[in-house]
């Protein structure tokens, strides 16, 4: 209904059908981890201590316990088990009452399920205070999004959120063409200039050593004026439903993304799961030689 076609989830090809077969099969439970942002930030930390993380100033299970002093300031208060949940709070506004009301209802909320997002699902939830970072919206970016495969980058996603623009790059910092669906038009493209190449290529740099060997993974950062933060890390990239207007940055998501190298392919199986396992197995390896 989204994309437009019938999926095949039992011997994905396409982007979407592979994403969607992660959501069904591959139960990874390092994506649980990667999902709670919380937990994403002592990742990030272990496997790249060189990279800039936001502090986190408060971490807790109800909102009412978030002490007054931080809420004087300006800071961020999110939740770490979904998306779209976060307020800039800014020198006492909006009042302590909303913000406990707003947070505390968002601890409720379970994400993930529209969308067969299973890692959210065991997510804890918690709500922290974290230091709101001056991005440089407007002059350079605010967010560098790298999606790696195996190890081996296959696009990077560039946007400005104050300004509402975008550019794609290729794995060695060249601006690619196409359009994302967040920013469609042509007069959206975001400026190339050379502080972003600098910034875009400290993220190719940084983002396969986050990745590990994970099969497909998308690694982002926040951009200010003089360095780059770690963001969060995304097991289903716009949950899923991410288009391009360029074909081949779909495809080269799909050469790439290698799914024996998935948590479900690499276990051993029984029975029936066996049976589709091996099944599986063969299939691509049979697609690897006809490439």
């Amino acid at each position: 209904m989204k994309l437009g076609y019938l999926p095949n989830p039992a011997a994905p090809a396409r982007y979407h059908e592979l994403l969607l077969w992660r959501k069904i099969l591959d139960r990874n439970p390092l994506f649980v981890t990667l999902t709670d942002k919380l937990a994403a930030k002592a990742y990030i930390r272990d496997a790249c201590p060189e990279i800039a993380i936001p502090r986190t100033l408060w971490s807790g299970r109800d909102a009412g316990d978030i002490p007054a002093d931080l809420l004087a300031g300006t800071v961020l208060v999110k939740t770490n088990h979904g998306c779209a949940m976060n307020m800039l709070v800014s020198h006492g506004e909006p009042d302590r009452a909303a913000i406990v009301r707003r947070a505390n209802r968002w601890l409720r909320k379970r994400y993930g399920r529209r969308n067969g997002e299973w890692a959210y699902w065991p997510v804890v939830p918690s709500v922290f205070v974290e230091e709101r970072l001056a991005l440089s919206g407007g002059a350079i970016a605010t967010d560098i999004k790298v999606h790696v495969c195996s190890g081996v980058i296959s696009h990077v996603w560039v946007e400005d959120k104050l300004a509402k623009r975008s550019v794609l790059f290729d794995r060695e910092a060249n601006p690619l063409p196409g359009r994302d669906p967040d920013y469609p038009r042509e007069d959206q493209g975001l400026p190339v200039n050379a502080r972003l190449v600098d910034h875009v290529r400290e993220a190719i740099s940084i983002a396969p050593g986050i990745a590990g060997d994970l099969d497909y993974i998308r690694v982002d950062f926040l951009v200010t004026d003089d360095r780059l933060y770690a963001g969060e890390i995304t097991a289903y990239s716009a949950a899923g439903y991410g288009t391009w207007t360029n074909p081949a940055i779909a495809a080269e998501i799909e050469q790439l993304w290698r799914l024996d190298q998935s948590a479900f392919l690499r276990r051993q199986h029984n029975g029936m799961t066996r049976l589709y396992a091996d099944a599986l197995r063969a299939l691509y390896r049979s697609r690897a030689v006809s490439r």
